[in-house]
């Protein structure tokens, strides 16, 4: 098969799929190194970082690029980047900001791989900075280079021995990846680490992020089995998208901890709409963390408090903790701590207490928190441990030590080694004082039981672990199956319809009955509407939907109609539907506004009107879309009880988002009172979710008031505003996560004549799919995973959740279903999963034994193949047993070449598009 020079062309000896293969190894694991403008004037940038260099002891060689030089503190220097004996892995840039694009330029001609660009002088300067950054990009791109910076102090990782920084020091080796896009906070964290000794798997700079983003950086760190934990000093966010679906993927494995700078700066044109002062970008960017599984911070010291924890202990399943203690007033605080910031105290099992009657002094608390007396023992310390750690209400404990004159702090601290790796239950610990438990403290550190100088801030890190933890859980719990709307792209054409009208009339705010419209074709039940230009019409149109009327001012400027008494309630007659349409258009008059006028709307006044909330949009600049949900009506400014989530939303993130209200505890019923049609408000936030995202020129939205009773919902009010016609369709804010790809979903036949439906993969396929995997043969497993795997691990809930909540902006999964007894069953499922930066996709696919030779694994593929190609995808490879004479079959009719021999039972089939 032939080797083309396409970037794109898949070239065997890069083994772009192995596992092995990242494309960000060349910038974290270089083998050589070249210094461009490299300098020995003291002082310098340039000094500093080859001295770094050269004294981590990097084991590669080094290349001082210099034309003015022949020499640099020892080494030699070369003259020009075309001189180099080598393409270096790695090229770091410390010349003047104007050199760099041709730098970059001949970087690319002799095939470097990554660039470090130190500069400044970029987008942080102006619009000269900003010419020169795209310049660079454009560079970049068409070399293939991968680039962090500019403007940024540099990148280590000490188990490479690479310090290409010019910070004062080289990080201690760890397990914890730091990135932060300052470098003042990098050297002052940097600092900070040597005095607590805490290490590192890397330690990035990344500056202005021109190239590499937060998620290829979480993706690479996620994949290094170094890395225990991610964390991140963040002041933008960048690509949401990328940041968020490489985020989503890797939470499960590791923690990733975040703490961001700017938290009081208000959203754009926040008052614009309820919704939008209702959102700032802050209560955003918290919306979009939780919905990642990313755990927000708010200072240095709470980030690497909790990287400790979570990279050395297992997550709690609850929120009770039990504390053992040798003095009572610290508990006291712990308890404070531990109840403020949603934990529990486990009341602790009547065994247990019973237990410690055995041994404990009578004078002993007989209560958690367990306070074992101040002459406790390092053995009154291990077997109250051990006592405790068998109880069943406790979800973690903390051990508290207070000195006293007969403590022995390192003594207690070595007791407790037995219990640093608890399954399910976290231990922490507070050796608290100076001098007298450091050595303890350090004994705990070092055998993996985190150690808080104080007992509130370890009931804190507790407490903070069961709400990362819950959130986890939510996040990835299954969902009930809604099935797939097949009526959503008649939907979509009618809701465009509405939204084309206004664009066309030169209007970006939709009337109140083409508001209703909308929400009547995605299904939201709204209020019978309408429209009435005279008052004639108005009494007539009152008449025919009876009393008692709502008539309201319609127009089409005109955002909010109680701002200009426009609204007028409880009409019983003829006669005040008349006098209401004459106040209404005279009230217009008097304030000038009389072209805003275009009639009013009649309408139904529901008297049992339930609970008043507000269902809206607004489109923040970083995450796009957003939804609200809150309590409603005319004083939903004052109370501000709202919530916030990023589309798409499914029944669980539903469900989550009204929780996060109080008013969600009155909308469940209280005092007697039942509770609301739960269900109803569900599906109606999901419809409204869909409908944003299938109609993407909408900006902003509400629907006030938004009334929920025992028996379902109805939409009294709604207004929707739109992006101005001159913002291009490709240039219209995209949702942060990418929403259910509806447009790939087909149907096929098989030979069978059974009609087969080719879908994306849900959440809510979970179930599915462990009756599709109980009805695997042993061949077919074996042929799919290159070996047996046995039903449990296959099915497991973990191993599931993974597959079926799929990133579609890395992989595309697809199933095919079909209607057994009137009940879905999956068949078969085809995979492409993407690697990150590259422009290529492995495809992995299983039918169940009854399904073979029925053509539905060539059509599966053959619907796949045509996916990628709208996907941008370049190369699909595919391994295969070599005896697995059918599905090689299906590849050749297909197009695809053998083009190497990954093992020695494994072809490797490659299909360039």
């Amino acid at each position: 098969m032939e080797n083309k020079s396409s970037p794109d062309q898949f070239d065997p000896s890069q083994n772009f799929l192995e596992p092995s293969f990242q494309p960000l190894d060349p910038l974290f694991k270089p083998k050589s190194i070249a210094l461009i403008g490299a300098k020995d004037d003291i002082g310098s940038v340039a000094r500093t970082i080859l001295i770094n260099l050269t004294s981590a002891r990097f084991k590669g060689p080094i290349y001082p690029v210099n034309p003015k030089r022949e020499e640099v503190l020892g080494l030699k220097c070369y003259p020009s980047i075309e001189s180099l004996p080598i393409a270096p892995d790695l090229a770091v840039i410390v010349t003047p900001a104007v050199t760099v694009p041709k730098i970059i330029a001949e970087l690319g001609l002799k095939k470097v791989p990554s660039v470090i660009v130190i500069s400044a002088g970029f987008k942080e300067i102006g619009r000269k900075g900003e010419a020169l950054e795209q310049e660079i990009k454009k560079l970049i791109k068409a070399n293939n280079i991968k680039l962090i910076g500019p403007n940024c102090l540099g990148v280590m990782n000490p188990s490479a021995n690479l310090n290409a920084t010019f910070a004062k020091g080289m990080a201690l080796d760890g397990s914890i990846a730091f990135i932060s896009q300052s470098g003042a906070m990098c050297t002052a964290v940097l600092d900070w680490s040597f005095s607590e000794r805490i290490g590192f798997s890397s330690f990035v700079s990344v500056g202005s992020m021109a190239d590499v983003t937060w998620g290829d950086l979480i993706h690479y760190f996620g994949d290094d089995p170094k890395t225990k934990s991610i964390l991140m000093y963040m002041e933008s966010v960048g690509d949401a998208r990328s940041f968020l679906s490489a985020a989503r993927q890797i939470a499960l494995e590791k923690p990733i901890i975040v703490i961001k700078g700017g938290r009081s700066q208000a959203a754009a044109n926040a008052a614009a709409s309820h919704t939008g002062s209702l959102s700032g970008s802050d209560d955003v960017f918290d919306a979009a963390l939780l919905r990642a599984g990313v755990l927000r911070v708010e200072t240095i010291s709470e980030l690497f408090d909790m990287a400790s924890a979570l990279s050395r202990q297992p997550l709690p399943k609850g929120n009770k903790l039990a504390i053992i203690t040798n003095a009572g007033g610290p508990s006291v605080l712990a308890v404070d701590s531990l109840i403020l910031n949603g934990g529990a105290l486990s009341p602790l099992e009547e065994e247990t207490k019973e237990k410690l009657n055995q041994f404990l002094p009578a004078a002993w608390s007989h209560s958690n928190p367990v306070d074992i007396l101040g002459d406790a023992s390092s053995e009154r310390y291990f077997k109250t441990l051990e006592v405790v750690v068998k109880d069943k209400t406790a979800d973690g404990l903390l051990v508290v030590l207070s000195p006293q004159d007969m403590t022995d702090a390192l003594g207690i601290a070595a007791s407790l080694r037995p219990f640093a790796e608890i399954k399910d239950k976290p231990i922490i610990t507070s050796w608290m004082g100076g001098d007298s438990v450091k050595q303890g403290a350090r004994l705990l550190n070092e055998t993996g039981i985190p150690n808080f100088a104080y007992p509130d801030d370890a009931a804190w890190c507790f407490a903070k672990m069961w709400s990362y933890s819950h959130n986890l859980s939510l996040l990835y719990e299954t969902p009930v199956s809604l099935g797939i709307d097949k009526e959503w792209l008649a939907k979509r054409k009618k809701g465009l319809q509405i939204l084309q009208k206004a664009i066309d009339e030169n209007r970006s705010l939709l009337t109140e009955f083409e508001s209703k419209e909308l929400l009547q074709i995605y299904d939201i039940p709204t209020v019978r509407t309408i429209i009435a230009k005279d008052e004639t019409e108005a009494m007539k149109a009152a008449s025919e939907i009876g009393y008692p009327i709502v008539v309201k001012l319609h127009s089409e400027t005109i955002t909010h109609k109680t701002d200009v008494g426009g609204v007028k309630l409880n009409l019983k007659n003829e006669k005040e539907v008349q006098e209401a349409f004459l106040e209404i258009q005279n009230g217009l008059k008097k304030r000038g506004l009389e072209k805003d006028f275009q009639g009013v709307t009649v309408q139904k006044m529901i008297l049992n009107k339930g609970f008043e909330l507000i269902l809206g949009s607004s489109t923040d600049p970083q995450f796009g879309p957003i939804i609200l949900f809150g309590m409603g009506g005319e004083m939903v400014e004052i109370f501000k009880d709202s919530s916030l989530a990023l589309p798409p939303l499914n029944e669980k993130s539903a469900e989550k988002l009204m929780e996060q209200t109080k008013i969600y505890q009155a909308l469940k019923g209280f005092r007697g009172k039942k509770a609301v049609d739960l269900e109803t408000l569900k599906r109606t936030l999901i419809a409204f979710s869909d409908l944003i995202l299938d109609l993407n020129r909408i900006k902003e939205s509400d629907i006030n008031p938004l009334i929920v009773t025992e028996e379902g919902v109805i939409a009294l009010d709604a207004r929707f505003v739109l992006e101005d016609k001159i913002v291009k369709d490709e240039d219209l804010p995209k949702p942060a996560i990418r929403p259910y790809p509806k447009e790939y979903v087909s149907n096929i036949t098989l030979k069978t004549g059974e009609n087969v439906l080719l879908r994306p993969i849900k959440p809510e396929d979970e179930s599915l799919l462990v009756t599709f995997h109980k009805y695997l043969g042993e061949e077919s497993i074996r042929q799919r995973y290159f070996s047996f795997l046995s039903l449990e691990k296959r099915a497991s809930h973990d191993r599931l959740v993974r597959i079926c909540f799929n990133d579609f902006d890395r992989e595309i999964a697809m199933v095919a279903e079909l209607i057994k007894n009137n009940h879905p069953e999956i068949i078969g499922v085809a995979r492409l999963s993407r690697k990150p930066g590259l422009h290529e996709a492995h495809l992995t696919m299983l039918i169940q034994d009854p399904y073979h030779g029925k053509r539905l694994g060539s059509q599966m593929l053959s619907n796949l193949i045509e996916i990628a190609k709208k996907e941008k995808i370049k190369i699909i490879v595919a391994d295969v047993l070599k005896d697995n004479s059918g599905m090689l079959h299906i590849l050749g009719k297909l197009g695809f070449e053998r083009v190497s021999k990954p093992a020695e039972d494994i072809l490797r089939m490659v299909l360039n598009l």
